[in-house]
């Protein structure tokens, strides 16, 4: 899956691996780590060891986020839950290094994943779950424009403690303003020299609308 600021292809521990993890430990401590069901593996066995899992997954399906000016991997993200039966899919599992976050690259990659599920797979619902207490991520959602569904109270044990979790789905119907918000965000147009956004995705999904 190709865009203007990075491409999306399926994760290959030999080809990945070691990119990934001088990616994860930039940062100072696996705090970004928290709300995922492992904490970062803090060598580069460790983590190989967990990028050979992840990449024989079937579902999750995990995928490699590539930035395309330097061609390194960045971070990863995965399309999982998936039933083709009732056309249903969920991202998850996204796990973005410094060099992803809060950038454009990172925003593509989920839509890129978007338009695989909806444009080329036909799917009809497409979620998003997290820890309630997860704000970061629940702000993230709604950004995407995700619509918040609710909280499934003590849905998951995990790392020895209780998640309640938020749901949140965009659904076929919703798809083409998303999309077409997504769309002009990503234009190179809507950023200035410095990289710096002119109008917001929200905004622009707001004006779509």
């Amino acid at each position: 899956m190709a865009g203007r600021w990075c491409t999306l292809e399926k994760l290959d521990a030999a080809k990945h691996a070691d990119g990934l993890f001088d990616a994860y430990m930039l940062a100072p401590d696996g705090r970004a780590w928290t709300y995922l069901f492992v904490e970062r593996p803090e060598t580069r066995e460790a983590y190989r060891a967990y990028a050979e899992a992840n990449a024989a997954s079937a579902d999750p399906y995990h995928y490699a986020i590539i930035e395309n000016v330097t061609g390194k991997p960045i971070g990863t993200s995965s399309l999982m839950r998936i039933d083709p039966v009732m056309g249903q899919i969920e991202v998850g599992n996204i796990t973005y290094s410094p060099l992803v976050q809060k950038t454009p690259a990172g925003t593509e990659a989920q839509y890129l994943q978007m338009k695989r599920a909806f444009d080329e797979l036909g799917y009809r619902r497409y979620e998003w779950k997290c820890d309630s207490l997860n704000a970061p991520s629940r702000a993230a959602a709604l950004r995407y424009g995700f619509t918040f569904e609710g909280i499934f109270r003590q849905a998951i044990i995990y790392k020895g403690r209780n998640r309640d979790t938020a749901w949140f789905s965009i659904t076929d119907k919703e798809w083409h303003l998303v999309r077409g918000a997504f769309e002009r965000w990503l234009d190179p147009a809507n950023f200035d020299a410095e990289g710096r956004q002119k109008q917001s995705l929200t905004a622009i999904r707001a004006a779509l609308s």
